[in-house]
């Protein structure tokens, strides 16, 4: 039988974590504290900003234990965090992670998990500094905390966008959301793991470099991240900027794979594009005469695609309105039905 951790407890389970975090993790910078005293502690640089996100992932309801491994779970919980950070142009630094377990739980699947963080982490020398441990009787559960950093003055947020901006998107927005429905469409026995879209929801790619890239140059006027599904995040920038937005339905990037998905399961590959999804992608406004220039500076880091997918328009019937033209050239406006935790 595996061990659990009703079999170590708590403290035996800090112990453990501590030791792997010293032996595969980040080296905690000088001057720094981290797991071990009641509080962490570090040294914000002169000139710069912190950055300070937190999600949470709950078992069944952000993530399905039998579709995932610990480790991929592990990765993708702080890929999102980071990718807040780098939707804003920073670099991630510090993480406190809390996580709700239940006592049956295998102690390799929770350390598998924290090796899941250190691999998210590690290229960017950040460092898990704490957190906290507690029992659920319930679902199990994932609490991150991850602080970042950026020049002072240099962060790129959802307020700023302007009339005439284009809007850009990196990447297939709604891979995830159609692997999703594959995993749930699959036959037992099944093996999808290796499916792109399955990938894609399981292991989403953070844009947290192309991010720092955009922000460094100064040619965004505006920069989310892609986790409400590509309506509902332009929505909040358009939200936030006091502006409306015009999306040409024909530029929407769609991936072979979708199409091959969405045609095999009867589905309209739009809606996977443009609703509920967890890529992770970035939505970037822009002056129209820097949009070669921020392609250019993403396909350097990578081969990602960036598609011009609109325009930002003054409000017509009041901020935040989004229209959709189709083929015909006829618009409509689309409803801003993103991820919303309390209406699923």
């Amino acid at each position: 039988m595996p061990e659990t951790l009703s079999d170590i407890g708590e403290f035996g389970l800090i112990d453990r974590i501590d030791l792997l975090l010293q032996s595969a993790g980040a080296v905690l910078p000088e001057g720094s504290l981290g797991i071990g005293d009641d509080c962490a502690a570090f040294q914000p640089r002169p000139g710069y900003e912190l950055l300070v996100t937190c999600d949470a992932m709950v078992e069944g309801r952000h993530y399905l234990p039998r579709f995932i491994s610990p480790m991929h779970l592990g990765r993708r919980a702080m890929s999102l965090n980071i990718s807040d950070i780098g939707a804003m142009g920073g670099v991630p630094r510090y993480a406190l992670v809390s996580l709700g377990l239940r006592p049956d739980t295998p102690v390799q699947d929770v350390e598998a998990i924290y090796l899941g963080f250190i691999a998210e982490l590690n290229p960017f020398d950040a460092v898990i500094v704490g957190g906290n441990l507690t029992r659920s009787e319930g679902a199990n559960f994932i609490d991150i905390t991850l602080i970042g950093e950026i020049e002072a003055g240099r962060s790129v947020r959802r307020a700023t966008a302007r009339p005439g901006n284009a809007i850009l998107v990196t990447g297939y927005p709604g891979q995830a959301a159609a692997g999703l429905q594959i995993l749930l469409a699959g036959s037992s026995g099944t093996d999808l793991e290796e499916h792109p879209l399955v990938q894609a929801y399981n292991r989403p790619s953070h844009r947290a470099r192309e991010g720092r890239a955009v922000a460094l140059s100064g040619l965004a006027t505006a920069m989310i991240d892609i986790s409400d599904g590509l309506i509902g995040d332009l929505g909040h920038i358009c939200d936030e900027s006091g502006v409306g937005a015009r999306v040409i339905q024909e530029n929407l990037p769609v991936s072979p794979a979708m199409q091959e998905a969405a045609g095999r399961l009867e589905k309209d590959p739009l809606h996977w594009v443009l609703m509920d999804s967890d890529d992770y992608e970035l939505i970037i406004t822009c002056a129209v005469e820097h949009v070669e220039a921020i392609r250019s500076l993403i396909s350097r880091l990578n081969p990602v695609p960036v598609s011009l997918i609109g325009e930002i328009i003054p409000p017509s019937g009041g901020a935040g309105d989004i229209q959709l033209i189709s083929g015909n050239g006829i618009p409509r406006t689309v409803s801003r039905s993103g991820w919303n935790h309390f209406a699923h």
